[in-house]
């Protein structure tokens, strides 16, 4: 698995882990079901602490996202559930997002093609 990891970021590094898996669960990189790569050899392959990784771990666990196993390791669940405290979240952060883009002079259709572009819609 390549991870795009930027080590300048002021966003923690368990951060961007956590990220760059559930971006590539949205991607079909990972399906329901499949194995993430252990803590130990994510931490080899990326360069950082297996904490670090744990970390990651703990909070897509704690989010629904894998569920893990000491026997089969970290494993892909698409929460099912989850949609209303996502629908929640998103309006949270979209509304600050349009509010700095009505700031910034964006326009309504545009800040929604933004939005289109950045859900992979036509």
């Amino acid at each position: 698995m390549v991870m795009k990891l930027d080590f300048a970021s002021s966003t923690p590094i368990y951060q961007q882990i956590r990220d760059e898996i559930v971006q590539a669960v949205a991607d079909g990189i990972f399906m329901d079901g499949d194995r993430l790569p252990t803590i130990r050899a994510l931490a080899s392959e990326v360069g950082i602490n297996t904490m670090t990784v744990n970390k990651a771990y703990q909070l897509l666990k704690q989010e629904g996202y894998i569920i893990t196993d000491r026997r089969s390791g970290a494993i892909v669940q698409c929460a099912s559930g989850k949609k209303k405290a996502v629908e929640r979240k998103v309006g949270k952060e979209l509304g600050l997002l349009a509010a700095e883009a009505k700031i910034a002079g964006i326009s309504q259709e545009e800040f929604l093609r933004i939005c289109r572009d950045a859900y992979g819609s036509p």
